[in-house]
């Protein structure tokens, strides 16, 4: 895995006259569990989507960089993975289905071996074949893992990842959390206290609020 950091400087959000947060300032590098906390409300979503580049700051700079030098933000998806309950799923389509689907747009090879070894370990490989209507809300959840997780990403970021999950499923998620922060960078969005224990390091989100 070639070194990664994200730095912030100076972030700040506002949407219209409402401050979310106000000059946050971290640099996570290479490998690792981090945390953004707060109670709901607080800017969790807000600040794990402007990290990820899917919205921007109001003021202030994410730099991502690997052995290569600054990413561009273009070019940020093809080293995120990314998992939130607000992500959409293609319903009428079967899991293994998806997965393809989000292969070819991502213009990444569909690894069937490795996708089957994701779906055995999200206990979702005995119903891969099935429309995704048919899932539960906790199996929806298990599997955008698996997309997040496909094409290798330098980056995950979970945005309140045990949500909609049992705690079979929760066991689950922190093994493969556990896992993958030995060998890259690992956010995690959340105000549960068995999801920021995983956390080396954890940012409070009340403590930037102006």
């Amino acid at each position: 895995m070639s070194s990664y950091s994200i730095q912030s400087l100076n972030l700040s959000k506002l949407f219209g006259r409402r401050l979310i947060f106000k000059d946050i300032n971290f640099n996570w590098t290479e490998r690792g569990i981090f945390g953004i906390s707060g109670p709901n409300g607080s800017g969790k979503s807000t600040l794990v989507k402007i990290v990820a580049g899917l919205i921007a700051p109001s003021s202030g700079k994410i730099i991502h960089k690997n052995s290569g030098g600054e990413i561009i933000p273009e070019k940020l998806h093809n080293h995120i993975g990314f998992v939130s309950p607000y992500l959409v799923l293609y319903e009428e389509f079967s899991a293994w289905e998806n997965l393809k689907i989000f292969a070819k747009i991502r213009g990444v090879n569909f690894d069937e071996e490795k996708v089957s070894y994701y779906l055995t370990q999200f206990l979702l490989e005995n119903r891969k074949n099935d429309l995704v209507k048919t899932y539960s809300s906790g199996m929806k959840q298990r599997l955008k893992f698996i997309f997040a997780l496909m094409h290798s990403p330098e980056v995950l970021i979970f945005d309140e990842p045990t949500s909609n999950l049992d705690e079979e499923g929760k066991k689950v998620v922190y093994k493969i959390i556990n896992e993958e922060g030995t060998q890259r960078i690992v956010i995690i969005a959340s105000n549960e206290v068995k999801d920021l224990e995983l956390c080396g390091e954890v940012l409070l989100l009340e403590k930037f609020k102006g």
